[in-house]
């Protein structure tokens, strides 16, 4: 075996989601990004069935993996009980392990998830709390949001009175404690770690890029660079 496939097959999704691909292409005819971007699950498999250390690779950097929304409607289609969704999973996991994602346009924009998403649970332990939205990376949303964004006290207290305090509610504000156990979990998971791998490459691919950083330019610059060519 090529060495990133055993690397690869160190992770159960890769495991369980890929046992006996006959190549059908059932997974393609029904897989929802395969409508709208140059991505198809079967390919995906053949090639990490090859075993080949290029051809994964490859992969390994390319925009195709990070294409999956990872709906799964793969699974309960596939004749052989096969997953790839699970397969993409395992790739994008050992891009992210090996440096491999900041070869891509679509790939450097895990740091732009990292900063926003990752950063906004381990700041307030929500996924996406409405006041760490910025307005200026999510044009899509119009003006309304904007002064939503501005006005969230009295917007949101609508909806719960401890919005941003103690107590029960809805994006109500997680106690110290609380936080601090989320953020133990991070430390004790390895996924600390795994952020700052992120941070790490992504530093390292803005300097080849001629900046000076990977500073809050570069993460704006990879969340909204779009080259037209994935379609």
């Amino acid at each position: 075996m090529g060495k990133y496939f055993d690397m690869l097959r160190e992770d159960v999704r890769i495991r369980e989601g890929l046992t006996a691909c006959m190549n059908c292409g059932v997974c393609t005819g029904v897989c929802p990004a395969a409508e709208f971007y140059n991505y198809d699950p079967r390919q995906i498999v053949t090639a990490v069935q090859t075993q080949d250390d290029d051809t994964i690779e490859a992969l390994l950097k390319s925009d195709t993996i990070w294409y999956c929304g990872e709906c799964m409607s793969c699974r309960p289609r596939c004749p052989r009980g096969n997953t790839p969704g699970y397969v993409i999973q395992g790739l994008r996991t050992l891009s992210q392990r090996l440096g491999f994602f900041v070869e891509s346009e679509k790939g450097r924009q895990q740091l732009a998830l990292k900063r926003t998403v990752g950063e906004s649970i381990l700041a307030t332990g929500y996924c996406v709390h409405p006041k760490l939205v910025d307005p200026d990376l999510h044009p899509e949303q119009g003006p309304v949001w904007r002064w939503i964004h501005d006005n969230d006290q009295g917007v949101f207290e609508r909806f719960s009175e401890n919005y941003q305090r103690e107590g029960v509610g809805a994006v109500r504000r997680i106690d110290d404690e609380t936080l601090g156990e989320l953020h133990r979990i991070f430390e004790v998971s390895g996924g600390q770690a795994f952020f700052d791998n992120i941070e790490a490459h992504s530093e390292r691919k803005a300097q080849e890029m001629g900046l000076e950083h990977a500073d809050e330019n570069y993460m704006k610059m990879v969340y909204t660079t779009n080259s037209g060519n994935h379609q």
